[in-house]
């Protein structure tokens, strides 16, 4: 807590509102102390957000520790949550050694006492636990993952409704908590304690002789693993880095004097305290900045917050397992759409700026979607709920209803930070576009606006393809398709050839698909990091000039060309909720081509899980659907191209293992996770000795 240096009011940071008054007569008298005495009277602070594991009211704590904590405060009346306690004499540490300053030695020395001595307070003192807390038989696994789930019940659950969707655009998932309680590994056996839980720098109280150290605010003590304490303490003291060892080192000793089994597994298990704290910090981090740019519009708190942001999520990436964490440039857009949409809310209580946009004219204003309709969208995309925002490989997704509109929309817009190996080369609105005119039976998304929104970053909005009148998510056929579902797809490919795309191809005149398809390849392996082509190596595939002469040796028979979807993932194909001859719409044509029909449909092959039979009956349905002059040969050319999908994906795949792109889409995790079956799969396809996967370059890479 925060101390003043005269009587008035005094905050602790986030949790309560506390002044220094003297007792007057009558309190004096009440609580059997000196008129005139100093007293901090303690009063809940409104509106503040839950960020916080608790487990007791702090009265009954104080009321545990007294007599065997030194100097430690007394709770000398309560009401109506507020509390009156004694005033420890003596000066914030705070005051003595700012945050990232080393602390003077005497001082951490005393300190570790004060946290040994915790050891002392008996267990039958304590109030009763809640029935969700392990008791001591449980084990410090146990007690780690109880915490875990504690701070998703008590932290993330309560503001996951404000706050969900700003953290699943900042790639934070909503089972991150449950996920890292999962793997959580087992520890050695410690004592259970009381636990303090909070020592940072305002919560200790130098004595004025500055011989000893106090301990304020207990409103965050719990009772368990008393690595716990030490782990909390490092991380919220932030101490520099040079000085862990010593602080660590001071805790054993204490503790050694008082409970030795309380050190067993020290160096093994505190990281995976220290993990935890960082990450659970991360959500009230996150929320404390986003909450402070509500009515803050000036450029250096959008810095601010965006920095405080970005150093959480690089704390807790790893213990939160993270695919990536987004860059400076991303975290500051999302920032600002939620504020932006924050602020024009209408209050009653001030004029709400309009919010501006710079239309591209490429797509024109939609007589169903008005330009004030967009304005409305983008009000709403930062407030978005976590159900309703979906990350692709490429794209933020944010599923939006707008007023006088009967349907909900995706704005979509690209994520800063990924880089696509495979190159676009087709615009997606004018793909859209094309498909619309054309008045083909193809269930694609249908383009309402294309711009920029305020500070230029590029958006698209486009219908909605989930389900319209529920929360929801859309529901992608991830384990294959259906039989239904394969012929309705078939039959899309099949009007696919209908769509005048001669305003779309960017080459003109007789070319040969698979030599371009060929050429393609080899120009992604050649501008692949070097890294990543170094492990390549080493796990036998060949170099990009060595490709080019395997790929040489095949050919295709030529057949007239297509509008292609490109990347017919289950993911880009949405399930009707109501089965009919179309069955699914395929959505997210960024990396649509013009070229052979047969690859799509042998694409999608590879990048769905298809059952022997689904295949068989796609590939003969594909046959009969389509005319000769897109079906020609295609018994012969279809493993072809099956072959180089392999090979693609043994790049490809080896990439995001080694960079980390887009290893939060759910598409990639599912290819890298089975990658050594895709390895396998390219070198013997390519006639090259298979490489063992236990090696060296490929476990730097997985690192």
């Amino acid at each position: 807590m925060r101390r003043a240096k005269t009587d008035g009011v005094m905050y602790d940071g986030h949790h309560n509102r506390n002044f220094v008054l003297p007792l007057t007569e009558p309190m004096a008298q009440f609580v059997r102390r000196e008129a005139g005495t100093p007293a901090i009277v303690r009063e809940r602070a409104l509106n503040v957000l839950p960020v916080v594991i608790r487990t007791w009211r702090e009265p009954d704590v104080l009321r545990a520790i007294g007599g065997v904590l030194p100097r430690a405060p007394e709770c000398l009346a309560r009401q109506n949550g507020s509390a009156v306690h004694s005033y420890v004499e003596g000066v914030p540490l705070s005051s003595l050694h700012s945050d990232g300053a080393p602390v003077a030695r005497r001082l951490v020395t005393s300190l570790m006492r004060t946290v040994a001595r915790m050891s002392q307070v008996r267990r039958e003192s304590l109030p009763l636990l809640p029935g969700v807390r392990p008791g001591g038989d449980t084990g410090s696994r146990g007690f780690l993952r109880t915490l875990a789930h504690l701070a998703d019940r008590q932290i993330r659950q309560p503001n996951w409704p404000e706050f969900g969707g700003l953290f699943e655009a900042l790639g934070v998932p909503a089972d991150a908590l449950t996920r890292l309680a999962e793997r959580i590994p087992a520890m050695a056996r410690r004592p259970y304690t009381l636990l303090h839980t909070d020592l940072h720098r305002d919560n200790l109280i130098v004595s004025t002789d500055g011989r000893s150290v106090a301990a304020v605010d207990w409103e965050l003590a719990t009772y368990g693993d008393p690595l716990h304490e030490l782990a909390t303490h490092l991380v919220r003291m932030r101490y520099p880095v040079s000085q862990w060892d010593e602080v660590r080192d001071a805790w054993a000793g204490a503790m050694e004097e008082l409970r030795p089994s309380a050190v067993n597994g020290l160096t093994r298990d505190l990281r995976h305290y220290v993990a935890f704290e960082r990450a659970q910090s991360l959500y009230a981090d996150v929320m404390r900045a986003a909450r402070a740019l509500d009515d803050r519009l000036d450029d250096r708190s959008l810095t601010e917050a965006t920095a405080a942001v970005h150093r959480a999520l690089e704390a807790a990436a790893e213990p939160l397992g993270l695919a990536r964490v987004p860059s400076g440039t991303e975290i500051e857009r999302v920032l600002l759409r939620r504020r932006e949409s924050r602020h024009r809310r209408p209050t009653g209580f001030r004029p709400v700026p309009p919010l501006t946009w710079t239309p591209d004219k490429r797509v024109p204003e939609q007589p169903d979607f008005p330009h004030s309709a967009v304005r409305d969208a983008l009000v709403a995309e930062g407030m978005t709920p976590a159900g309703r925002v979906f990350r692709g490989t490429a794209h933020l997704n944010s599923v939006v209803r707008v007023p006088h509109i009967d349907v909900p929309v995706v704005v979509r817009r690209r994520i800063p930070s990924f880089c696509r190996r495979e190159p676009s080369h087709l615009s997606e609105h004018a793909v859209l576009r094309a498909i619309a005119r054309s008045e083909v039976d193809v269930t694609a998304p249908r383009v309402l606006a294309l711009g920029r929104s305020h500070g230029g970053d590029a958006f698209a909005i486009h219908t909605y393809a989930g389900p319209l009148h529920s929360d929801r998510p859309p529901s992608h056929p991830v384990n294959g398709l259906l039989p239904h579902e394969a012929d309705g797809l078939v039959y899309q490919l099949g009007q696919l050839t209908r769509v005048d795309h001669a305003g779309l191809d960017p080459l003109t005149g007789p070319w040969d698909f698979y030599t371009w398809l060929s050429q393609q390849l080899v120009a992604l392996v050649r501008g692949l990091p070097r890294e990543s082509q170094q492990v390549a190596k080493a796990l036998g595939l060949p170099d990009a000039d060595r490709l080019s002469e395997i790929l040489a040796r095949h050919r295709v028979t030529p057949r007239r060309h297509a509008l292609l979807h490109g990347d017919l993932n289950p993911w880009n194909l949405v399930r009707h909720s109501q089965r009919d001859h179309l069955a699914l719409t395929i959505i997210d044509w960024e990396m649509a081509m013009v070229g052979d029909p047969l690859y799509d449909l042998v694409r999608h092959i590879h990048l769905t899980p298809t059952r022997p039979e689904i295949r068989e009956r796609m590939l003969r349905q594909w046959e009969n659907t389509l005319s000769a002059e897109y079906t020609r040969d295609w018994r012969k050319d279809w493993r072809v191209y099956r072959w180089v999908e392999i090979v693609r994906s043994a790049y490809v795949d080896l990439d995001r293992l080694v960079t980390g792109s887009g290893l939060d889409a759910p598409n990639v995790r599912r290819a890298v996770d089975s990658y050594a079956m895709t390895l396998a799969a390219a070198t013997a396809s390519l006639g090259l000795p298979a490489r063992s996967l236990a090696n060296p370059y490929l476990a730097r890479a997985l690192a």
